[in-house]
């Protein structure tokens, strides 16, 4: 059994179908992609799977139960963590502070202490900066303090909305270090990301997905070699 299946969604923002008859599995401990141009509806899906907008049909089922209707709440406390595209911090409170968000739902509260010493030692530059204005960070560390915050849900899939946007080369490699880190510890991660090269490298499979519809799925390695993949996302 799949952690995570989605069979044959589809999604509406209003009267506008943006993501038609998708359907994806995510195994324990696997790293997935979706990759895909701006406007293809990769943020779509994964607001689906979390629940902040509805699947109007079909069904997404995590852990062996339906969750295609739940309230975003109660999708968060069975597990299923998004760290949103563009970060979303609170930038009047401290790095600490921000990570203690993570933490208040009931799933999680009980080991915000364990989940402290767990987020620090996979990001120890927020240990130093703990008592600093998220708004004084630079945008790799803000991107770490958003990452750590999901980590403080005490998810059982972390889903990453383009973790590396807007961030410097060397940042970048930081971050899909950061990644790895987490999946090596046996996290289930699904990532959604715009640098393709990184993210397959990185990626035990993908999903190609085109103006809300799968095209083509495979290994990273197998996606990577593609011929219609590198000319369309690596412009090789």
């Amino acid at each position: 059994m799949s952690l995570l299946e989605i069979k044959n969604i589809d999604c509406f923002y209003g009267d506008v179908q943006v993501v038609y008859d998708v359907s994806m599995h995510v195994e324990e401990g696997e790293i997935i992609s979706i990759i895909g141009a701006n406007g293809a509806a990769k943020t779509t899906i994964l607001k689906c799977i979390s629940g902040l907008v509805k699947a109007t049909s079909g069904e997404i089922i995590f852990d062996g139960e339906s969750i295609t209707n739940l309230r975003p709440e109660l999708i968060v406390n069975k597990g299923v963590i998004q760290v949103p595209e563009g970060r979303k911090l609170f930038n009047l409170m401290t790095s600490k502070e921000n990570l203690e968000v993570g933490a208040h739902n009931p799933r999680a509260y009980p080991h915000m202490a364990e989940n402290f010493e767990e987020v620090y030692k996979l990001l120890p530059r927020l240990k130093e900066r703990e008592q600093q204005m998220a708004i004084t960070m630079s945008g790799g560390e803000q991107q770490m303090v958003a990452v750590g915050r999901g980590m403080m849900a005490s998810p059982k899939i972390l889903m990453l909305d383009e973790p590396s946007l807007g961030l410097a080369p060397v940042l970048i490699q930081e971050i899909f270090l950061t990644i790895k880190k987490i999946a090596d510890k046996g996290m289930t991660v699904l990532l959604v990301e715009q640098d393709v090269q990184h993210s397959l490298s990185l990626s035990d499979r993908g999903y190609v997905l085109e103006t809300g519809r799968i095209v083509q799925e495979g290994t990273g390695k197998e996606l990577l070699e593609n011929p219609k993949i590198r000319e369309a996302y690596l412009g090789i």
